[in-house]
């Protein structure tokens, strides 16, 4: 009968609430996927304009990746000191002079420096707001609602499309015309610049969404601010699963000691070795660089930058299509078998780009196909699953700095990919490039069959209480 009383609150009225802060949140995605893809666009734009070296283009590509690894560092410890919401705002402050600052760069060390800045806000971002979606959702929920988070990343990415080849068909029918002021700067004669600049628009409807939600009630309990976190947790639960779940969370703090040593403690270490492999594998799959480099690489086929984008729109349509797949499924499947078989579709399909790549006789459309697979196998496994993973099985005091950790990993893992990319793509071929994407992934077969655990349906402080029992 409990159970049904508390259903139905959460019916009435919590699940919409709910929904808008983990809306509001994931916005921090968005702004991540359309930062990630905007530069797919504008990269051969900008390596013309400044005359960019293999090395410096590289650089450029995995400056916004080194500026994310401090970001996650800084927030670490900032959301466990601070508070989760006044992080997220810092975030939407240093994404906005991202994109204002890249518009009006003046020199390519300008552009990169600002590249930097914003890849400090999306590291912020990654880590922060899978993070307090997790600590805000009811267990049979937090699957589905961490991976709003995913999907966000996906709406950006589209949105970015959507955004460079509206500009470029723009740019194509007044470039070398008499626009003069605003547009021909930024459209007529540098289009890269609005690319860049467009991102201020989300930024700013982040940093208002971010003002309105409230903060974390883990944060604030563990903070010994349990009438707030009972308040916020009323909001979503109904107020006797909040006093319930406030009692499981004050348990668990009570066992906590805070110090970032307990990462290291018997048990403990399992969950966090857990986190970074998902995290480092992922990564190295090579999906960062189908947006980097994506038009690049469709480039083989001969078409020209404009018709490159269609291409980019399939294959960003499947990861948004498969995205939503994985929200559906994520706490009904299990996150197990989700990565299981995401895991298979990925190595087939970059097995197959790689042949693809290396056969000249190879058809446009098969490779689009081909990239569109590997990414909508990502997207319903590997994508959202490391963020949902990470974000549930740290303790409350430290799941900040632990969550920081695994982030780092994650854009270290980025940033070294999308460094050696070009050299890679320059002494191996493409298609040997993505042989080697494919191999990394065989080990994670035997870590879904062997070693990772399943936590759907299980609350935050269950989780921590399996670790502990190692």
């Amino acid at each position: 009968m409990k159970t049904g009383t508390c259903e139905s609150k959460v019916r009435g009225g919590s699940i919409p609430y709910l929904f808008f802060c983990c809306f509001a949140s994931a916005l921090g995605g968005l702004l991540f996927g359309y930062d990630l893809f905007v530069i797919s666009g504008a990269k051969d734009l900008i390596v013309a304009h400044f005359s960019l070296s293999t090395l410096m283009e590289g650089w450029f590509v995995s400056s916004a990746m080194v500026g994310a690894m401090l970001g996650c560092l800084l927030a670490g410890m900032a959301s466990d000191r601070f508070g989760r919401k006044r992080v997220l705002l810092i975030a939407s402050f240093f994404l906005l002079l991202c994109s204002i600052g890249c518009g009006l760069a003046w020199s390519s060390a300008s552009l990169i420096f600002f590249r930097w800045i914003g890849g400090v806000g999306v590291g912020i971002a990654s880590m922060v707001c899978p993070l307090y979606i997790s600590e805000i959702s009811p267990a049979r929920l937090r699957g589905r609602m961490v991976t709003l988070f995913q999907l966000a990343i996906c709406v950006g990415i589209v949105m970015a499309i959507v955004i460079n080849t509206g500009l470029l068909s723009w740019h194509d029918k007044i470039k070398g015309g008499t626009a003069e002021g605003l547009a021909g700067m930024m459209v007529a004669k540098d289009v890269w610049r609005s690319m860049l600049g467009m991102e201020s628009v989300p930024a700013i409807f982040f940093f208002v969404m971010c003002v309105i939600i409230p903060e974390s009630p883990r944060w604030l309990a563990a903070n010994g601010r349990n009438r707030e976190a009972q308040e916020v947790l009323g909001k979503i639960n109904g107020p006797e699963a909040a006093a319930a779940e406030l009692a499981d969370i004050d348990a668990a703090v009570a066992q906590e000691t805070g110090s970032l040593a307990e990462l290291f403690r018997p048990g403990l270490r399992r969950p966090l070795f857990m986190a970074l492999f998902l995290a480092v594998i992922s990564e190295f799959s090579g999906i960062t660089t189908i947006w980097n480099f994506g038009p690049e690489i469709i480039r083989g086929q001969g078409i020209q930058l404009t018709n490159e984008m269609s291409g980019m729109v399939v294959i960003a349509s499947s990861l948004s299509l498969f995205t939503i797949v994985a929200v559906w499924l994520m706490d009904y499947a299990g996150r197990r078998r989700l990565l299981f078989w995401g895991n298979l579709g990925c190595f087939i399909s970059l097995i197959v780009l790689g042949w693809l790549l290396g056969n000249p006789g190879s058809s446009s459309a098969m490779k689009v196909a081909a990239a569109a697979t590997f990414v909508a196998c990502f997207a319903f496994s590997m994508g959202p699953i490391k963020w949902v993973f990470m974000s549930e099985v740290f303790p409350t005091r430290i799941s900040g700095r632990a969550v920081a950790i695994c982030s780092l990993a994650v854009w270290t893992a980025d940033a070294i990919l999308n460094q050696l990319f070009p050299l890679l793509r320059d002494s191996l071929g493409k298609e040997a490039t993505f042989y080697v994407f494919a191999a990394i992934l065989i080990p994670q077969f035997y870590f879904v069959w062997k070693i990772m655990p399943e936590t759907k349906g299980r609350s935050l402080e269950e989780i921590e209480k399996s670790w502990l029992k190692h």
